[in-house]
């Protein structure tokens, strides 16, 4: 019994410590990633780094390290690594199954820096939600909505979804329709219509000129469509302006918008 006591007192003695020095590697190795991190993030933002890649590489070589710090404690320790990797394997196989989802996620934020379909800084819509693009992460996208709302995309969802990207083409159309009364003259709204156009400068002549043309003889209006090309950054900016200016050119001139109306004829 003293030699069993011995034994286990010295076993302890030298575990103990082992297991007080893996603590500690473990808890300076994490500090030391993280800084690592924040210097790499430093050194790619300087280096002027596509800003889609800072913070994808940044996360991998965050999540890399952080795996071979694991694997070196427990290595320290005295696990024999041929049964960690045993139990590894057993392990990475439930979680695999448990984690498909986020496996899926990880393989679309690759996907997603391969093919590029959008960048940091490009205004999109996706998953019902419209916003800039700013990181693109391993497991998902983060956008900022018009409204300063943050939101947090899967990049699984993203790579399987349909996307529109709004800044891809450096122009975009601008598309309205606007409904004048059927006692209007069609050339006075024409003309109307093109010196509100004529006092943008940010209405481009090409690709094409401005295009306007009669679409519909609507139940209770004419409807002239307009259609003119801007910078893509511009295009809010003129669609209101748009608005606003025709309503007050047409109050000039005397045309009319015309409310729905219904003709009602009563027989006696």
């Amino acid at each position: 019994m003293e030699e069993f006591l011995k034994d286990l007192l010295k076993n302890t003695l030298h575990y103990g410590q082992l297991l007080i020095v893996a603590v500690l590697v473990l808890v300076a190795g994490l500090w030391i990633i993280k800084r690592l991190s924040k210097w790499l993030r430093t050194i790619l933002e300087k280096k002027s780094i596509d800003p889609t890649l800072t913070p994808f590489v940044v996360s991998m070589t965050n999540v890399t390290l952080k795996v071979l710090l694991v694997v070196s404690v427990v290595s320290y320790v005295g696990i024999p690594m041929t049964s960690f990797v045993a139990i590894l394997g057993a392990a990475g196989l439930a979680v695999g199954m448990a984690l498909q989802g986020t496996l899926q996620n990880f393989a679309g934020g690759v996907m997603l820096l391969l093919f590029r379909p959008f960048k940091v800084g490009d205004f999109v819509e996706v998953k019902g939600y419209a916003g800039t693009v700013k990181e693109i992460q391993i497991f998902s996208t983060l956008l900022t909505t018009t409204d300063n709302k943050v939101v947090l995309i899967p990049n699984g969802s993203i790579s399987t979804d349909t996307l529109v990207n709004y800044s891809k083409m450096p122009e975009r159309r601008v598309d309205l329709t606007f409904g004048i009364g059927y006692e209007c003259s069609i050339d006075e709204a024409y003309s109307a219509l093109r010196d509100v156009i004529s006092r943008n400068d940010k209405i481009l002549k090409e690709p094409a000129e401005p295009f306007m043309a009669v679409t519909a003889l609507a139940d209770s209006s004419v409807n002239i469509a307009v259609r003119l090309w801007v910078k893509s950054e511009d295009y809010w900016s003129v669609y209101f302006y748009l608005n606003e200016e025709v309503k007050k050119e047409f109050d000039q001139r005397g045309i009319s918008i015309p409310y729905p109306q219904r003709s009602i004829h009563i027989n006696q």
